[in-house]
């Protein structure tokens, strides 16, 4: 068989670039039953909900869904268990330094496949108050209508 290379994405957690602003990105190993292997593989999990939180110098994510394995058996894993998260002390103890901050959250944004494991990326992250969220999309509106407008031209000019 041959080894499998790359970043093979899974899940995306756009809300929470929406929701938050992104201070620090991590990428953590999952300990994971064999079943969740399989049900990721097929490419079914949601990050929508979920947050990692640390207690005893340990990280661990929680409500993230990761429905079970149609194949499975009694051996099957619940959707919504808390999973740990593998990371260096250094990196826990900075997370959970920061996090102690006042608005200050660990979310997960992604979930993917790193050269055959399963990894996610964590972000520390501070929630965003209703305006910024306005700002940002406004902004990201007149990206696209500048990209338009440019495109455009350039369609004018060719033709």
């Amino acid at each position: 068989m041959a080894k499998e290379t790359g970043r093979k994405l899974i899940a995306q957690n756009k809300k929470a670039r929406h929701d938050y602003h992104i201070l620090d990105t991590y990428e953590a190993g999952l300990v994971l039953m064999g079943t969740e292997v399989k049900s990721l593989r097929q490419g079914r999990a949601s990050l929508v909900d979920g947050f990692v939180q640390l207690d005893g110098h340990e990280a661990w994510l929680h409500n993230v869904h990761v429905p079970e394995y149609s194949q499975g058996t009694w051996t099957n894993h619940s959707a919504r268990r808390k999973r740990k998260l593998l990371l260096h002390r250094v990196e826990i103890d900075k997370l959970e330094s920061k996090s102690q901050e006042t608005g200050h959250t660990i979310v997960p944004l992604a979930l993917y496949f790193k050269d055959g494991r399963a990894k996610v990326e964590i972000a520390l992250a501070r929630g965003k108050k209703e305006y910024d969220k306005r700002q940002t999309l406004r902004e990201k509106q007149d990206r696209r209508e500048a990209e338009r407008t440019m495109s455009a031209i350039r369609r004018k000019q060719r033709g």
